[in-house]
């Protein structure tokens, strides 16, 4: 990191400089996110950093607090944005700057926008110099912001941000589950339209039905590759918690930003320990929308549905509840709404006037409607197409031949038949995820029928969340069973998932809990184990395509709409 820095070390450290390509958690344009140890802050006296803070000339109303407090963390953070504006005005730059205190105890975080990335980042390395140099000389502030000044302006300013400016519909489609299941639904919706899409997701980034890149391109890059796609017409980006906070969103602006919900999931990750947090984060899209464009919200969530507060663009709400009070206050503000009433899915415009469009057992990813969460999915996606003008007709027809099948929708409530056993394969990793799965399982079981379940975790989930999928996977299941997933430990101990993931199962009342090695010695296992008539689940996270080609050699048969249909009316009976 550019810029000189005090031998003594701890007082003030750098621990990261993060350069954001694009629009983020702190502002809506590329910005730079320090991370600082400031030790020495924390640990002195109240009476000295009351006298440094009139001699700095920061607000009257800081407060240091007493010595490793939180406060003194957020009187840390404040003092050095202060300092970083203090830098920059020297250096010729009037900068907005945002200071927070870390989740660590000794770490604080300074942000600030950037325009030529060589100048942004020699103003990042001098802001720990100047922290630890107030503490341990005598020197004013104005006078260490100077020479630290003096020294970014010698470095070459570097380039410029390159954020793609689309000249084509954008939706931005984040949430914690249903991201990549309704940006593939949307993706469809568009085509049923007759339009070339673009998308990018966890899975790759595709042009209409062709992969143009296998991988994880849930953020900044897969944005740009298929924005760059010949001939497109509308992109469709899933936007990812990780690429939010790591390098920004892929896009300077969008014409319809989507939320699907906000549950546990990877917290712990990248300063986010908290649902609030997590919800800050998601939000990063609904802040970039177009003043005209749509932002479209889950209403049956609260935190998602708070996000209307700083949102940019108009409401667009879907909600499972016709009654839901936040619709009546949409349509009050001109916004418009999406929910589902007497069977079917409906749309509320102009006035509180309804126009119905399909119903829901005629919604093929809802699986004859015992899916609530592809419910939502399939407004979220039904939303952003009418906010970006596709035609009613063609999206109705959309929704209609969207199946759930490992062609269409890989690993996401995927349904087979096996002589009379029905088999689900699904994507389920979290808390929510599993609720949604076990709804499903629930909705397919007949009477007199057993739930099996096989269900894993990668090793980055917090123990709580461990503890929580053990739980609902054996309240939803009558034969819960642990799967290890050893590709995806990420630093933890096999047996310690296992562990975790059979306690959650215990405090649900299970009592026998088998644990297989992968998930295709976990569906063998019930296969062989399992009765006519009962109803398999498996969360096919590191062995999909296995999984599927194990189920061809069995003789499965995938569930066209048809069959689901006649499964939840048999399971109804």
């Amino acid at each position: 990191m550019p810029g000189r820095r005090p031998k003594q070390l701890t007082y003030a450290e750098a621990v990261e400089l993060r350069t954001l390509d694009g629009p983020n958690l702190y502002f809506p344009r590329p910005a730079i996110q320090l991370t600082v140890a400031v030790p020495g802050w924390l640990r002195a006296t109240a009476s000295r950093l009351d006298r440094m803070t009139v001699e700095m000339g920061a607000p009257a109303s800081l407060n240091p607090g007493e010595p490793g407090t939180d406060q003194r963390r957020r009187f840390a953070a404040r003092v050095a944005a202060h300092v970083t504006r203090q830098v920059a005005h020297g250096a010729g730059v009037g900068l907005a700057v945002r200071g927070r205190a870390r989740p660590e105890e000794d770490q604080i975080v300074i942000a600030f926008p950037w325009r030529r990335r060589g100048t942004a980042e020699a103003l990042a390395g001098e802001i720990p110099g100047v922290l630890s140099d107030l503490l341990v000389t005598r020197r004013s502030l104005s006078r260490i912001a100077a020479d630290a000044a003096e020294r970014v302006r010698a470095q070459p300013p570097g380039d410029a941000p390159s954020v793609p400016e689309p000249t084509i519909p954008v939706v931005a489609v984040t949430g914690t589950n249903g991201k990549t299941t309704t940006v593939r639904l949307l993706a469809h919706l568009v085509r049923a339209a007759g339009r070339s899409v673009a998308y990018s997701s966890t899975d790759g980034v595709y042009h209409d039905d062709e992969l143009v890149e296998a991988g994880d391109y849930s953020g900044f890059a897969g944005a740009g590759i298929a924005l760059s796609q010949p001939g497109v017409e509308v992109a469709v980006l899933e936007t990812a918690r990780g690429g939010v906070l790591l390098r920004g969103i892929g896009t300077m602006h969008n014409d319809v930003a989507v939320v699907t919900n906000v549950s546990s999931d990877h917290l712990g990750l990248h300063g986010i320990r908290t649902l609030d947090q997590l919800a800050e984060v998601k939000a990063a899209v609904t802040r970039i929308t177009r003043p005209e464009g749509w932002v479209v919200l889950n209403a049956d969530d609260p935190r998602v549905l708070a996000m209307r507060r700083r949102a940019t663009g108009r409401p667009f709400l879907f909600s499972t509840d016709p009654h839901h009070p936040a619709i009546r206050d949409a349509l009050s503000e001109g916004g418009r709404a999406l929910t589902v009433l007497d069977g079917w899915m409906v749309i509320y415009g102009k006035g509180s006037a309804i126009r119905r469009l399909l119903p829901l057992e005629e919604l093929p990813v809802a699986l004859a409607g015992i899916a609530t969460h592809h419910v939502q999915n399939a407004m979220a996606a039904t939303a952003a197409a009418l906010g970006i003008d596709l035609p009613q007709d063609a999206i109705v027809q959309g929704l209609r031949s969207f199946v759930q099948e490992p062609t269409t929708n890989p690993g996401r409530a995927n349904v087979f038949t096996l002589d009379e056993r029905v088999v689900v394969v699904d994507y389920a990793h979290n808390e929510a995820g599993m609720m949604g799965l076990t709804e499903i399982l629930a909705g397919l079981r007949p009477r007199g029928a057993e739930i099996w379940l096989a269900f894993c975790s990668a090793g980055d989930r917090q123990n709580d969340i461990l503890h929580a999928l053990g739980y609902r996977a054996a309240r939803g299941a009558d034969h819960p069973i642990v799967v290890e997933l050893r590709d995806y430990l990420r630093g933890r101990d096999p047996d310690d998932i296992v562990a975790r993931l059979r306690a959650g199962a215990l405090d649900a009342g299970a009592t026998d809990i088998p644990a297989m090695p992968d998930e295709v010695e976990a569906l063998t296992y019930m296969i062989n184990r399992s009765g006519p008539l009962d109803v398999i689940g498996l969360t096919a996270l590191g062995q999909r395509p296995e999984i599927f080609a194990l189920l061809e050699r069995l003789g499965a048969f995938r569930a066209d709409p048809a069959t689901v249909r006649r499964l939840v009316e048999r399971a109804r009976r």
